[in-house]
C-alpha cells in the first residue's frame, strides 16, 4: 500500500463496499457524538467523512487533534445509511471507518476559519493566504483561473496563434502609469525598467515577420489599487496580427472569448459584441465603459430646453453646455425622487432636477416652466409614461455625461432591473485621438499614442485635432473594461506628426521609441492587437467583486505582500554594490497622459 494514500476523494468512489483504502488530507471538521467522532477529510479534490468510535484506539487521537491537521487515515470504505447520506458531497454515500490515523503535520490554532466564509478581514486573510486558499471558494477560484489560461491557450492555438515569451527587464518609457526600476549592478547608474506592458515588443514582433503572436503576459506597473485594478502586477492575453483591420481583430477576439466565457459560466452571452462609439457611449450611457443590462438610455434635450421658459438649462446651453435626460421607469413618486436628488447631492452634484408624470399630467418645478409640446416630445424621446419620471443633469457636456452615467447606474440598482445571469459585451470604437490637457490646456492623446488615426497623415496635416478619430478600440463586460486595443501606427511620418501634435518632437520619438521608430523604417505589415486583462476575465467568471479573490498571492491595497514582507529594506551591501545611497524623499514624481494597453 501507498505511503500517503492509495485514493483521494475524487476516486474513492470507484472502490467497492468494505475495501481497505489509505487517505491523505486535512481535518476540516470534527462532530464529536460522544461514543463516535466524525471527521471530515478534505484534500485537493474534495471531502470524505470518516469515523471511528470509543472501541478503537484511534478514538482518543482522533479527540484531540486540531483542525487542519494533516493526517494519513487508513479504513474500510463503507456504505452510509439513508438518513445519514449527505447529498452535497460527492461522496456523500459513503464514509470510511477508521483503522489508523497518523499525523503528518500537526496544526496549531488556525487564525482564520478555512471550513466557513466567515469575514476575516483583509489583513488576516493576505498574510495567512495559504490558510484562506483551502478555503472552497478560494480554492475553486484559483482552479477556475488555470482552466481559463488553459482554455484560452488551445483557442489561441487553434486560430493559427504562437505564443512568444518576451523580456521582462527592459527600458523606461513614458507610458500611463510609473515604472518599476531596476538598478543594474554592471552598468553605473542606469537602470531597467519592468514592463507595463509588451507593447513595443509584440509591435517589434510584426516587424519580424510573424503574422499572428499572443502571450499570457505579466505586466508591472507602480500604481495604486483598485476592487478591479491589482497594484503592481497583473496579467493579460496579449494579441497582435498583421495585415487586419479592425473588424479582423474583432472577429478573433469575438470568438475566443465567447467560447471561453460559455465553457465556464452558464450565464448568457452572444458570439458577437456590438460596436458603440465613443461619443455614442457618453451620450446613452454616460461612460465608455457602459453596463448594457441596464435597459435605460440617455438622451440630449438640449434642443428643447434651449427655447424653453426653464431660464436655469436655458442659461447653461447658451454658455455651451448640454441637458441631459436620464428616464426613470416606475420612478413616478415624489419621495423616489428626492431620495435620487439627495443621492447625487451626496455624490458632489448640484442635484438632479425631475418631471414626474401620474394620471396624465407631469408633475414638478420644471414641468411648470414647460410647454404641452415639449413635455410631450420629452416623453417621445425617452419613452416615459404615467407612472414614470425623468431626471435631468445639465451642465459642461463632459461632466454632465459622468454625472447622468452614474444616476443611470444608481437607477438600474435601485429598481433592480439590471439584467442577471448574462455577460453584455461590447466594442467602444472611433476614440478621439486627442485630448486637451485640463491643467496645461495643451493637446494630449487621450488614448494609446501607437494608434492609427483614422485618415492617416492626410487627417493629422488638415484636421482639428481634437476632431480626429483614431483606430481605438475598448472591450467592455457588464461596465467594466475587460481591454483596450488599437490597429497600430507602422508609418515613421505618421508617427512622427502624431506626436509632434502631442508636443513631443523627432528626437523625443528616436529618443523614446527608439526601437520600433527604426524597425518601421525598414518596411513593417499593417498590424493591431489587443490585451484582455486575464484578472478581470477570472473575476467576472468566477462572480466576484474583486481581483484579489482570483489571484494566487495579491498585495493589498498598500501593495505590500504581507506574506513575504514586500517591501522590504535590504542590506548595506547590496546598496553599496550597485551604488545606490538611501536620502530622504523629496516630492513624488508625476505621471505621464500616454496610456498602454491593459
Amino acid at each position: 500500500m501507498h505511503r500517503y494514500r492509495t485514493h483521494d476523494s475524487r476516486n474513492i468512489l470507484e472502490t467497492k463496499i468494505g475495501e481497505t483504502v489509505r487517505l491523505a488530507g486535512w481535518i476540516h471538521r470534527r462532530r464529536d457524538h460522544g461514543q463516535l467522532v466524525f471527521l471530515d477529510l478534505r484534500d485537493h479534490y474534495g471531502i470524505i467523512q470518516c469515523v471511528t468510535d470509543v472501541k478503537e484506539l484511534s478514538f482518543q487521537q482522533v479527540e484531540k487533534i486540531r483542525l487542519e491537521s494533516v493526517v494519513c487515515i487508513t479504513g474500510r470504505v463503507l456504505r452510509r445509511s439513508k438518513e445519514t447520506v449527505n447529498v452535497s458531497l460527492a461522496t456523500g454515500e459513503i464514509e470510511v471507518r477508521i483503522n489508523d490515523l497518523e499525523v503528518l503535520s500537526p496544526a496549531e490554532q488556525i487564525p482564520l476559519q478555512v471550513n466557513s466564509e466567515e469575514n476575516a478581514g483583509e489583513e488576516t486573510r493576505l498574510r495567512y493566504r495559504y490558510l484562506d486558499l483551502r478555503r472552497k471558494r478560494m480554492h475553486d477560484n484559483i482552479i477556475l483561473r488555470s482552466n481559463v489560461i488553459s482554455s484560452i491557450r488551445r483557442h489561441m492555438n487553434a486560430q493559427g496563434f504562437i505564443e512568444f515569451q518576451t523580456p521582462i527587464l527592459t527600458v523606461s518609457s513614458p507610458e500611463g502609469a510609473r515604472d518599476f526600476l531596476v538598478p543594474s549592478r554592471s552598468h553605473l547608474g542606469k537602470f531597467y525598467a519592468l514592463p507595463q506592458a509588451p507593447q513595443q515588443f509584440k509591435q517589434l514582433i510584426m516587424a519580424s515577420g510573424f503574422d499572428r503572436y499572443f502571450q499570457i503576459a505579466p505586466c508591472f506597473r507602480d500604481e495604486d489599487s483598485r476592487a478591479d485594478r491589482s497594484p503592481g502586477e497583473f496579467y493579460q492575453l496579449d494579441v497582435e496580427m498583421s495585415f487586419v483591420e479592425q473588424e479582423d481583430v474583432f472577429s478573433a477576439v469575438e470568438q475566443i472569448l465567447s467560447s471561453v466565457f460559455k465553457e465556464f459560466s452558464d450565464w448568457n452571452i452572444s458570439n458577437t459584441f456590438p460596436r458603440i462609439a465613443y461619443r455614442e457611449a457618453m451620450l446613452k450611457y454616460g461612460s465608455d465603459k457602459p453596463d448594457l443590462r441596464i435597459p435605460i438610455e440617455i438622451a440630449d434635450v438640449s434642443d428643447i430646453f434651449q427655447k424653453a421658459a426653464f431660464a436655469t438649462f436655458s442659461n447653461i446651453i447658451q454658455s455651451g453646455g448640454v441637458v441631459r435626460a436620464i428616464p426613470g421607469p416606475k420612478c413616478g413618486s415624489r419621495a423616489f425622487c428626492d431620495r435620487i436628488n439627495s443621492w447625487a447631492k451626496d455624490q458632489g452634484m448640484i442635484g438632479l432636477g425631475y418631471i414626474i408624470f401620474n394620471k396624465g399630467k407631469a408633475n414638478g418645478p420644471i414641468a411648470n416652466y414647460l410647454k404641452t409640446d415639449e413635455i410631450k416630445q420629452l416623453q417621445l424621446i425617452t419613452g416615459m409614461k404615467d407612472g414614470d419620471a425623468i431626471f435631468f443633469a445639465a451642465g459642461e457636456e463632459l461632466e454632465t455625461a459622468k454625472i447622468a452615467g452614474q444616476a443611470r447606474l444608481k437607477l438600474g440598482a435601485d429598481l433592480n432591473i439590471i439584467d442577471v445571469k448574462v455577460f453584455k459585451m461590447c466594442w467602444i470604437v472611433d476614440f478621439p485621438m486627442y485630448k486637451i490637457n485640463e491643467v496645461t490646456g495643451s493637446i494630449d492623446f487621450l488614448h494609446n499614442p501607437f494608434s492609427m488615426p483614422q485618415g492617416g497623415l492626410e487627417s493629422l496635416e488638415n484636421m482639428n485635432p481634437l476632431e480626429i478619430l483614431a483606430f481605438q478600440y475598448d472591450l467592455v463586460c457588464n461596465g467594466v473594461e475587460l481591454s483596450s486595443g488599437a490597429i497600430r501606427n507602422h508609418r515613421p511620418e505618421i508617427m512622427y506628426k502624431a506626436f509632434e501634435i502631442a508636443g513631443h518632437n523627432q528626437e523625443f520619438v528616436n529618443d523614446k521609441f527608439a526601437a520600433i521608430i527604426n524597425a518601421f523604417k525598414f518596411g513593417t505589415p499593417p498590424h493591431g492587437g489587443i490585451a484582455p486583462g486575464i484578472d478581470r476575465i477570472v473575476m467576472m467568471l468566477a462572480d466576484e467583486n474583486n481581483l484579489r479573490e482570483v489571484i494566487l498571492f495579491p498585495m493589498n491595497q498598500q501593495a505590500e505582500d504581507l506574506i513575504m514582507n514586500a517591501p522590504s529594506k535590504v542590506h548595506t551591501e547590496q546598496l553599496n554594490e550597485l551604488h545606490i545611497k538611501l536620502v530622504e524623499p523629496f516630492g513624488a514624481a508625476k505621471g505621464s497622459s500616454i496610456k498602454e494597453e491593459s
